[in-house]
């Protein structure tokens, strides 16, 4: 690749330069720390009803508020810290959101309990391999699979909130579950084992 020609990428990440470094460095790697996937979990249902870039731009004051995205210290939040999120300008203020988020903290660490870790019960829904796709446009891309149906089915019999499919699919697309870049997207390659140099 020839470091002076621009890169190409999804047309989304070219809105903003927030969106750009989320899309340069985030979206669509494999995410296999659980801390990591709990942030995703809680940032994907946050983001219910409102733009992605939202998110981003209080994706700081959510780590702060929600103390480092670490899932022990949220499942024990009680009604005034939930009543100190509500009223934090930093973050989407939103009561069921925030219920949400401590709820699933508790089924979260169900899971890792159960499981060994939130990871391994994740990647089950793509057999432990990223699924590859081969968009030409974003408009190809599908809001919902059969895997996140599979997922958000599981997730809610299991407690969680904000996880309907949906949201599911926009979660696997973070963490790389599935390879959503278009194909002429320069991270379709770097992403892409057969394509990889």
């Amino acid at each position: 690749m020839d470091p002076l020609e621009p890169l190409t990428r999804c047309t989304w990440a070219e809105r903003s330069l927030l969106e750009q470094a989320y899309h340069d460095h985030e979206w669509g790697t494999p995410v296999h720390d659980d801390r990591l996937l709990f942030e995703f979990l809680i940032l994907e249902g946050a983001q219910a009803g409102l733009s992605w870039t939202t998110i981003l731009r209080k994706r700081d004051a959510y780590r702060a508020a929600f103390d480092g995205f670490d899932p022990e210290h949220v499942a024990r939040y009680d009604e005034a810290k939930t009543a100190e999120l509500l009223a934090n300008p930093g973050i989407v203020r939103n009561r069921l959101k925030i219920a949400a988020a401590v709820n699933n903290a508790r089924r979260f660490l169900d899971v890792k309990e159960q499981f060994g870790s939130f990871d391994a019960f994740l990647w089950r829904f793509v057999d432990g391999c990223p699924k590859q796709n081969a968009w030409r446009s974003m408009a190809d891309v599908p809001a919902r699979t059969p895997e996140s149906d599979a997922m958000s089915k599981d997730l809610e019999k299991r407690g969680f909130r904000f996880v309907g499919s949906v949201i599911c699919y926009a979660y696997m697309q973070a963490i790389g579950m599935v390879n959503d870049h278009t194909v002429d997207c320069f991270r379709w390659k770097h992403l892409h084992p057969a394509e990889s140099p």
